[in-house]
């Protein structure tokens, strides 16, 4: 990537519109760029997750996923483009089998929170289920992969069930929503 992005300041996005991979350019309010800005937050978000140092193997699950979320953005940057597979879903599907064998039935909801890292993952999972509505409204207007769509899918999945995992691991319950309560 030597020299690749040396002119961070290019001043062509100031009419409203931004390049996209394949050159062509769009509005930076279209679909596409929404979708595009929501997997970039997912990622972020998943970055402070990382900083707070969750335990292994969890921090290497998601630093592979933020590799993931790259190679997705990829996907949305140059339409056309194909960089998930299914193979990278089924891990998904994987680690969260795994992680539910770990964990007791869920019962009840549960609000977020517990541990800052089991909160940072339902921040997480809420960011993703966000980017995945973006990516449905795109594919109404164009052509995207099933194993991109599907992935976010999972991802929301394998979060929620990552914060319980977190939770379980630092020995502290869930906090369980409690309908009806007087104030």
């Amino acid at each position: 990537m030597s020299d690749r992005l040396s002119d961070i300041v290019t001043r062509t996005g100031d009419d409203g519109s931004t390049g996209l991979g394949d050159g062509s350019r769009v509005a930076k309010d279209s679909p596409r760029i929404q979708a595009l800005g929501d997997v970039d937050e997912l990622n972020s978000v998943i970055g402070v997750l990382l900083a707070d140092q969750p335990p292994q193997p969890m921090a290497q699950w998601l630093a592979e996923i933020q590799h993931d979320l790259f190679d997705l953005g990829s996907e949305l940057a140059v339409p056309g483009y194909s960089a998930l597979t299914d193979s990278h879903v089924q891990a998904l599907e994987g680690l969260v089998a795994f992680m539910n064998e770990e964990l007791g039935p869920l019962k009840e909801f549960i609000l977020p929170g517990g541990l800052r890292t089991a909160a940072l993952a339902h921040q997480a999972r809420a960011i993703c289920r966000r980017a995945e509505r973006s990516i449905v409204a795109l594919a109404r207007e164009e052509v995207l992969s099933q194993p991109l769509r599907r992935y976010l899918n999972r991802l929301s999945d394998f979060l929620f069930v990552l914060a319980r995992y977190l939770n379980r691991e630092g020995v502290v319950p869930d906090v369980l929503w409690k309908p009806g309560r007087e104030r």
